[in-house]
């Protein structure tokens, strides 16, 4: 029996303005961090056996992790579009809207549809790709969204929606 794993679908390739700024921002540190470690490294590697230098060992596994995240930001930045307007009708969902919901309850949440680059939790933002996004997608407001999830349909009304300028 292999391990092998079909590779996960590609996101889509849009991004906000900030979005896009935040990435440039991470790429900068990364690459001031990686100095700093390669720095660090080479001062561990001075002190002698390598197979006992619990440091060594720390900064190969920091550098490790700072050339993946740095090779990803490479690769996927250039492919990257910057969707920098509003679309022209407004008063629908597309990316970059600011959805504010109400569910079954009556409770509201409030959303931001940006790229699968910029989901974080806690913050709102879910990526276009997401099941809610998705079903979000050239609705208007007022307009009724059935999510089917696995505890069952979820209902949600759109009270606003608006682009941040």
């Amino acid at each position: 029996m292999t391990r092998w794993r079909a590779p996960a679908p590609k996101s889509s390739p849009y991004i906000t303005p900030e979005g896009y700024r935040a990435l440039e921002a991470e790429l900068r540190a990364l690459d001031e961090r990686r100095r700093d470690t390669v720095r660090h490294l080479a001062a561990a590697a001075a002190e002698g056996d390598r197979s006992e230098n619990a440091e060594y060992i720390y900064r190969k596994k920091e550098l490790r992790e700072i050339d993946r995240r740095l090779g990803y930001l490479q690769r996927r930045m250039p492919t990257l579009n910057i969707v920098s307007r509003p679309p022209p009708a407004s008063e629908q969902v597309f990316f970059g809207a600011w959805v504010t919901l109400e569910d079954e309850a009556g409770s509201e949440h409030c959303h931001r549809i940006v790229g699968a680059d910029e989901t974080a939790l806690g913050t709102g933002f879910i990526s276009v790709d997401a099941p809610l996004a998705q079903a979000l997608l050239k609705r208007s407001m007022d307009d009724e969204v059935t999510l089917t999830t696995p505890e069952g349909p979820r209902r949600y009304l759109i009270l606003d929606v608006r682009y941040a300028q």
